[in-house]
Parts: structure tokens; sequence; C-alpha cells
């Protein structure tokens, strides 16, 4: 009896390791076979597609100073308030004003000797600076300088961008790629002619890089726009990029 039941055990078990062996096999990769004689040969190229940005991305915000840090904050609220609303008035949605920072630090003042000639450790905060930023999507780019003019009249004081972008940069993108497949594609036949060899079959390909916004240039200085009229905005050509890598089999 104990016999029997122990060989049917055994054979349970020898038959479960059967079913689960050719799952584990399946779900081990193995890299793409290559016939015989033939060779392999790794390509990156790259491919860019240009556009007319067709958005402006910028930065603006208020930086108030006062004795306490609740004055800073309160006058920094009431300058901030106009410019956001400057912001609605000059045509911006809502959904297109973002905050980006609002911050309160202490101001540090020179520290100054006792009668003994001997300087505290402690620094010494004299006042409080708060600073409140948003960043703003400009969809209309040709309505960019009037509205940056407009912001600094409402009292805001830093202003940095345009970034320009492309609001929807996938067909630009899809085109980049395009174009580096044909580069690859051209590159390796080029070395397989060389070779005296004939591309038979892509292996594998992989995508590095893509679309990245430009950065914002520095900021502004609110007093330096004021002086001067609104620049017309250039916003010239965007491009976007894509990297691809190959692999090629070849063969006779």
């Amino acid at each position: 009896m104990t016999s029997t039941y122990t060989s049917l055990l055994m054979a349970a078990a020898l038959a479960a390791a059967a079913s689960t062996a050719p799952a584990m096999a399946q779900s081990v990769s193995s890299a793409p076979v290559v016939a015989p004689g033939n060779a392999v040969l790794t390509i990156s190229a790259d491919g860019r597609s240009s556009r007319t940005p067709d958005l402006a991305v910028f930065s603006a915000g208020v930086t108030t100073q006062a004795k306490t840090a609740s004055a800073a904050l309160s006058q920094n609220a009431e300058q901030m308030n106009a410019v956001i609303s400057a912001l609605k008035a000059s045509g911006i949605a809502e959904r297109d004003i973002q905050t980006s920072n609002l911050s309160v630090n202490p101001v540090y003042g020179q520290q100054r000797a006792d009668t003994n000639g001997n300087i505290s450790s402690e620094p010494l905060i004299i006042g409080y600076q708060a600073t409140n930023q948003v960043e703003v999507k400009q969809r209309k780019i040709g309505n960019y300088g009037k509205t940056i003019d407009t912001l600094v009249s409402a009292g805001a004081n830093q202003v940095s961008g345009p970034s320009f972008q492309l609001d929807n940069p996938d067909v630009a993108s899809d085109e980049a790629r395009i174009e580096a497949m044909k580069k690859a594609r051209a590159r390796a036949e080029l070395y397989a002619r060389a070779a005296g060899l004939s591309v038979k079959r892509i292996l594998t390909i992989s995508e590095s890089g893509g679309y990245a916004p430009q950065p914002m240039v520095m900021f502004a200085r609110a007093d330096a726009m004021m002086a001067k009229a609104p620049s017309p905005v250039a916003a010239g050509e965007v491009q976007v990029g894509a990297n691809v890598t190959v692999t090629f089999e070849l063969g006779q």
C-alpha cells in the first residue's frame, strides 16, 4: 500500500516537472539566429525634422522684500494677483498658467562686531524675500512681446524665456524616425556592397533621444524691459531629432 502510494507521488511529480519545462524554456529569450557564414552589422543613424513652433513657454513672477515674512508674502500676493489678472486679460487661458515656484527666504545682512570686537556666529537677518513664479504657455506667439510688456506694467519683475516648442511633436518625431531608418538602411547597403555582400534582413532596432524643448533663456530685468519698446519675436524653427541603432544580417 505504501509502495503504491509512493509510486503515485513520484509519477505526479515527474508529470508536473514535464508540464512546466516548456513554459520555462519559452521564458528564456535568445538573440536572433544568424545563418552560418553570414555577418552582423550594427549601424547608428540620426534623423531630423524641422517645424515652425506654435508654442512659446516662459516664466513670469514677482519678488518682494519686507521686514517680516508675512509682510513680504502679503505684498507678493497683491502684486502676483495683478500679474495673473494681466495674463488672463492678454488672452492666456487659465489652463496655460501654472505656479512653478513659491518661496520665502531670509535676507541676511553684514554681521557686526560688539564693543569687545567679537562677531556673533549667528547670521543677521534683516528681512525676508518672497518669490512667486508661474510658467506660462503662449499659444499665439505673435502676441508674446505684447504680453511681456503687459506683465511688466502689472508688476512682474522676473521674466525668463521664451522656450519655443511644438504643442504636438508626434508627427515631426515620426518623420525624424523615418529619416533615421532610411539613413541606417542606406549605410548598411553601402557597407554590404563594399564587402561583397547584401543586406538580408534587420535583426534588431532600438531608439534613443527624441523631442526635447529648447531651454529658456536667462531672466531679464523688468526695469530694462520697461526702458525699451517691446521687441518683435522671431520664432524661427525648432528641430525634432531621432536616433536609431539597427542591427542587420549580411550575406551572399
